[in-house]
């Protein structure tokens, strides 16, 4: 019996050993995040890094701005009237991420915490006609915003926390291995748990690469969005047409000149059979 009660203490601390373990393991393996705005030379643009064991697993670049409805009384302290604030993404802002296989996560705190920012990122796999294939997207956002803040907010009537969620999102599709690009301004729709109120964020100068990145601190091959490649196409299409219409103008001069050297150069036969007495 004695001998009995003794291994039970026994297996209950090699449990706890094992749990310190693994605590230790977790927290080594923490991933560090780091804001590198400071390094855009756009203003407006953030870039946030997240590496795991000191190697890039999560890189991203955009802009962001938030429009949001929220109510004020009006002069007659009876009607309510919305206002709208518009919250853009700051520099210096705080970052915590988070990468896996096929789930990363990253968060971003500005202006003493008023404002948080979560993105969701999955990595899928498809069956299609040509085989398995698989694609990221950012699946989720939460914004977490507080109207009491006086910066962006004036006298709201329901000033406090309040969160704006995405629902059903699959946006920024990319084939995995590649990074997802976009200058162009795309807007995503958040429903406020402000009653009856849909948050807007617009983003802009995206480039966002949330899985398999190869090179520390470099981002894998460009996808680049619908509207930047059809953008891309209008401004190159004209330069191509004016290169066609130049070569086409080049070729027919060149015709011309061959065959007006040509013709120059051929014997003029004389019609008028007398005057083959002054041949030769």
């Amino acid at each position: 019996m004695d001998l009995r009660g003794r291994a039970i203490p026994s297996g209950n601390r090699l449990r706890v050993l094992l749990m310190l373990f693994h605590t230790m393991a977790q927290t080594m393996a923490e991933q560090e995040v780091e804001n590198l705005s400071g390094l855009s030379t756009n203003p407006e643009k953030d870039i946030f890094v997240v590496r795991e064991n000191g190697t890039t697993c999560l890189m991203a670049e955009f802009a962001a701005k938030f429009t949001v409805p929220y109510d004020v009384w009006a002069s007659n302290y009876v009607d309510l009237i919305t206002e709208q604030a518009d919250i853009a993404l700051t520099r210096g802002a705080e970052v915590k991420g988070h990468c896996g296989p096929n789930e990363s996560e990253l968060q971003v705190f500005w202006v003493d915490r008023a404002y948080a920012l979560k993105m969701l990122f999955v990595k899928e796999s498809h069956n299609t006609s040509k085989g398995p294939e698989a694609t990221w997207r950012l699946s989720k956002v939460q914004f977490v915003y507080d109207s009491s803040e006086k910066t962006h907010f004036k006298d709201a009537v329901s000033a406090g926390k309040h969160t704006a969620n995405s629902h059903h999102l699959s946006a920024l599709v990319t084939p995995a291995g590649k990074s997802y690009e976009c200058q162009a301004q795309q807007t995503i729709s958040l429903a406020s748990s402000d009653p009856q109120k849909t948050v807007t964020m617009i983003l802009s100068a995206v480039h966002i690469q949330p899985f398999d990145i190869i090179s520390d601190f470099v981002f894998s091959e460009e996808h680049k969005c619908p509207v930047d490649e059809r953008e891309q196409l209008e401004e190159t299409l004209p330069l191509i047409l004016g290169l066609i219409l130049g070569l086409i103008i080049v070729v027919t001069l060149a015709i011309y000149h061959i065959h007006h050297k040509m013709t120059a150069n051929q014997v003029q036969i004389p019609r008028d059979r007398s005057q083959y007495k002054h041949m030769g």
